[in-house]
């Protein structure tokens, strides 16, 4: 048996709130299933089973919250059963034995980690679908007896918590106060060093400009994909701008899931991932970014959304920004930042012209990578973005 503890859905997160199961104790789950959704600062994330197994206890109860790293439910392994489990529970000493004597002070008693529950108890409780564990019990030191279960059968069900139980105001200051935490703790640990390039897109925005016009308005590009694309593609040349600093040494993502930094309507901002994104055509990757804005925005994210990111773009063109030098999100390596896409002086060939550029910049962690890696790579976005055909 294994506990299920809340995962940490990035560098910002210290805890969360459960606002619903989606699972009971006996249902099987599989990987990737989503099992739970918990409220954090900036949004209510649908949390994913990370292993498969069958459910044996819930172990909190919706609108609690909790640190990251809590166990909140209990998973039996291939192999084990509900019955096999209990017996291999030890057992609990005699009431007479844990009340405290004169020769043991009442404070080096350890309290249980989980109620006790009387076997009729939890029978019965199995039976009703109730998680004998979020029972107060009324027996001997706190015993969850059969007549506490049949209670909680009567029992309505607590009100559940959402996230509009928090008044806007008070969840932005939530919001501002967790990504200062997290960006103050990027500058303080992590040695950052800025660079950054003027990339001309004038091939890039004709083939754009041709390619959407053959096509219906539903299923156009915009130039940002083409900015993600390039970046993803980039990475596979420079894999150690792609991965996380942890335990005092730099480990290399098992993908490339860029992050991608998404204002949200209320104030603040979120970064969830894209998954996979150099093995994916520009069109489906079209698809999954607007998918993902409006999830964001809408606050129903996933939690492999929020954890998977092995970089971060940043793109602030539609604000009129030239130039964006961003801050690394831990314990990300890397983050890479594009301005607004605008005509500039050019010099092509000898001759003076007017070009579309963007200028891409490149925040990186000192301790992984020096300023000629990294120049290097946006020396390769650069390239790659002159051949837009073969993104």
């Amino acid at each position: 048996m294994i506990d299920f503890k809340l995962p940490s859905l990035g560098a910002d997160m210290d805890e969360g709130t459960l606002l619903e199961w989606r699972i009971k104790p006996g249902d099987t789950v599989r990987r990737g299933q989503v099992i739970a959704v918990v409220d954090t600062a900036k949004a209510a994330v649908e949390v994913e089973c990370w292993q498969d197994g069958e459910v044996f206890e819930l172990l909190i109860d919706p609108g609690a919250k909790v640190p990251v790293g809590t166990p909140i439910a209990s998973l039996l392994q291939a192999g084990e059963s509900a019955a096999t489990v209990r017996r291999q529970v030890p057992r609990v000493p005699p009431v007479e034995q844990a009340v405290p004597t004169p020769s043991t002070p009442a404070e080096a008693v350890a309290p249980a980690s989980r109620p006790r529950v009387s076997p009729a108890a939890r029978k019965r409780a199995g039976e009703l679908g109730l998680d004998p564990a979020a029972l107060t019990g009324s027996g001997p030191h706190g015993v969850v007896t059969l007549e506490d279960v049949e209670a909680a059968s009567q029992a309505p069900p607590p009100t559940e918590r959402g996230p509009s139980d928090r008044s806007p105001t008070d969840r932005q200051a939530a919001m501002r106060q967790a990504i200062a935490a997290a960006m103050s703790r990027s500058k303080r640990e992590i040695p950052h060093y800025y660079l950054s390039q003027t990339i001309a897109l004038g091939q890039a925005m004709t083939w754009l400009q041709v390619r959407n016009a053959s096509t219906t308005p539903e299923n156009r590009l915009l130039p940002g994909v083409l900015l993600l694309k390039a970046v993803a593609l980039a990475l596979r040349e420079y894999p150690q701008l792609n991965g996380f600093w942890r335990e005092g040494a730099f480990q290399p993502a098992a993908d490339i899931h860029l992050g991608v930094a998404i204002a949200l309507r209320q104030g603040g901002l979120i970064a969830p991932a894209l998954h996979a994104v150099a093995d994916k055509s520009l069109d489906q990757l079209m698809g999954e970014l607007a998918d993902l804005v409006l999830r964001a925005r809408s606050g129903s994210l996933r939690s492999s959304e929020l954890s998977d990111a092995s970089l971060t773009v940043t793109q602030l063109g539609d604000q009129g920004v030239d130039t964006v030098f961003g801050v690394i999100y831990p314990p990300q390596v890397a983050l890479v930042g594009f301005g607004c896409i605008a005509e500039r002086p050019w010099v092509e060939n000898g001759q003076l012209c007017v070009m579309p550029c963007v200028v891409a910049s490149l925040a990186a962690d000192h301790r992984v990578s020096d300023g000629h890696y990294g120049a290097r790579f946006l020396g390769e976005v650069r390239r790659l973005l002159q051949s837009p055909d073969n993104l």
